[in-house]
């Protein structure tokens, strides 16, 4: 063990012995030799790209090459026009009401009913295969897929599980915030007034009109201010 080097073990008075021992020259080649390896290991030391933080490739939904001979450019599903070259499970995630893990359900749904491939093309389906896909997303509930991810569950007129999409889901909620306004219920009350309606704060964020905390200020100063030259003017009239 080198002269200059410590155990934690050691007492003050062999310490004191060590430190005896060490000669200025070993003590400076010591450091100096630990600062040379150090700046070999700065050298060597060469940054490698992390490839958990490298950004990942931007994934590419439309694919081409695969069209067949009855291949159409634009289809229409569910209302909507969706491009003939989406995959069936991307084409079903561009349809209003439609989320990534209902869209994978309906997918195995049709796979498992029709024998269409996640992988195919919305533009090589004919015209019945689109009817029938349309259906299924229309009316999932009644083919397999499991209740609590449907987005009208228990109907307000008909006490169904119900589930919407494209314009239907629209005019459904549109309907939704009129009844919600006729019955002057707590939510439609506040919709009517443009507020928020779920019992979020608004002293900070949405503020409407001329609550905004600077001009706030100033309507009250502009207030007393009135009201001061007010009382002035009438001390004046009775003074006279």
């Amino acid at each position: 063990m080198p002269a200059f080097l410590f155990r934690k073990e050691m007492r003050v008075t062999e310490r004191k012995r060590y430190c005896a021992k060490i000669s200025v020259p070993a003590l400076f080649s010591h450091f100096l030799k630990g600062w040379k390896m150090a700046d070999e290991k700065k050298v060597e030391k060469k940054p490698q790209a992390n490839p958990r933080l490298a950004a990942a490739a931007p994934r590419k939904y439309k694919t081409s090459g695969r069209e067949s001979n009855d291949f159409r450019g634009i289809v229409r599903l569910a209302g909507r026009d969706i491009d003939g070259h989406f995959l069936v499970k991307d084409a079903l995630r561009r349809l209003k009401g439609i989320g990534h893990n209902l869209a994978h359900s309906i997918m195995k749904l049709i796979e498992k009913e029709l024998g269409i491939k996640p992988d195919e093309l919305v533009g090589n389906l004919s015209e019945e295969q689109l009817a029938r896909i349309e259906t299924l997303v229309k009316t999932p509930g009644a083919h397999g897929a499991l209740r609590f991810m449907l987005n009208r569950q228990k109907d307000v007129e008909t006490g169904k599980d119900l589930h919407l999409v494209s314009t239907d889901l629209t005019f459904a909620i549109k309907q939704d915030f009129d009844r919600e306004r006729e019955t002057r219920s707590w939510r439609g009350w506040r919709r009517s007034i443009g507020q928020k309606v779920r019992g979020q704060r608004t002293r900070n964020t949405g503020r409407t009109g001329m609550t905004v905390g600077v001009l706030k200020k100033a309507i009250k100063a502009q207030k007393a201010a009135a009201a001061a030259s007010a009382q002035e003017g009438g001390k004046k009239e009775e003074k006279k």
